[in-house]
């Protein structure tokens, strides 16, 4: 059995990338915390949603130019989900300290659950992760950051949220991505530019990794980061990492938790996702719902309280304010499989690539280096 990755933010981490960057770039304040260097004109970082390590290792002949470049292992943060992978990356915060703790997830004053995929306005963005940005602290010290992505997520909440800060160039295909991100090199000397790619997160959805279609999308991604670090010049960067890895589970891999009926005693609501639930209970019962999931998928879930979770480290240090996001209990998913529920998020639950737990193929992520070409 896999045993599951008990994440460190104060070594390799995805909170470090920004911070490197810009200490790469000579911004004061910072510091190099992951061994990138200095000394750089412009800094290219490249998030492929979706990309675990252990997956691109296995497929690396479908990325030869990845496979050309040093790559290393990082870890994301847990829950490995795309809302706190990136606003762990956009703030440099483990998730106890910008509060976006889940694909789903309670907020004090918010009715019913807050799903920052599908966010805009309600509640404000500012409110629920008011630290300042990295982009907002690059800018604020004279740097020049630009966002490459989906036109469709420039007033999102999540990149309100999380991202806010800098000039934001809408892009949605390949083509646009590479034309906005020449655009951003040669429009400034010193700069960060940070682009963002989530087709193959969407193509491990529906069709899994360990699939063709994967393998296919996995070239798009290749291509580009070798465009990319082909526009850039002997004192530039390419770092190219992820938010989370992804695994595989089938429908012989689904338990129904919907229909278990002691899962539903003393909880007021389940959030989060199939491989990492949130189940939130009634005041006082905690640890008796604790040990009603432990004895009902305990041999399919790691199932801690919220207090042990913190108290471990899962959430890096915790603001008071963020701490009732947080499940009363919280379930992660052992090996591939996952708790599905209909009544929860049926569309989600359905899907074939999951992730949100804490193996390995989840929690460790790629940092790939890649010097200027040109």
């Amino acid at each position: 059995m896999v045993q599951p990755v008990e994440p460190s933010y104060a070594e390799a981490n995805l909170a470090h990338v920004i911070p490197s960057a810009a200490a790469g770039l000579g911004v004061p304040g910072f510091w190099d915390l992951l061994g990138i260097g200095e000394g750089y004109r412009h800094i290219v970082i490249l998030l492929i949603d979706g990309l675990g390590l252990h997956a691109l290792q296995a497929q690396l002949d479908s990325a030869p130019f990845l496979a050309s470049c040093s790559i290393r292992s990082v870890q994301a943060a847990v829950p490995t989900t795309t809302p706190t992978g990136l606003a762990t990356l956009g703030t440099g915060l483990p998730p106890g300290g910008h509060g976006l703790v889940g694909a789903s997830f309670l907020v004090e004053g918010h009715r019913g659950l807050l799903h920052p995929l599908n966010w805009q306005d309600s509640p404000p963005p500012i409110a629920i992760q008011p630290q300042p940005t990295l982009f907002e602290r690059l800018v604020a010290r004279g740097l020049t950051v630009t966002t490459v992505a989906p036109r469709a997520y420039e007033d999102s909440g999540l990149t309100r949220a999380a991202l806010r800060g800098g000039l934001y160039r809408g892009a949605d295909s390949v083509g646009e991505r590479l034309a906005e991100t020449m655009r951003s090199i040669e429009d400034s000397q010193r700069a960060l530019t940070y682009v963002y790619w989530p087709d193959l997160d969407r193509t491990g959805h529906g069709h899994g990794v360990d699939s063709d279609h994967w393998r296919y999308e996995l070239q798009h991604v290749d291509y580009l980061a070798e465009r990319i670090q082909s526009m850039l010049g002997p004192d530039d960067l390419l770092l190219v990492t992820a938010d989370h890895g992804m695994v595989d589970c089938d429908e012989d891999d689904r338990i129904d938790i919907d229909g278990i009926s002691p899962l539903r005693h003393q909880v007021r609501l389940i959030g989060g996702e199939p491989r990492c639930r949130y189940i939130y209970t009634r005041p006082g019962h905690a640890e008796e719902v604790a040990e009603n999931w432990r004895s009902e998928v305990g041999d399919h879930a790691w199932v801690l309280t919220r207090s042990e979770a913190v108290s471990r480290g899962f959430f890096g240090d915790l603001d008071p304010h963020m701490g009732s996001r947080i499940g009363d209990v919280i379930a992660w998913a052992k090996d591939r499989w996952s708790l599905s529920s209909a009544m929860v998020d049926d569309r989600v639950s359905r899907l074939r690539g999951q992730h949100g737990s804490l193996t390995p193929d989840e929690v460790e992520i790629p940092l790939i280096t890649a010097r200027g070409g040109r």
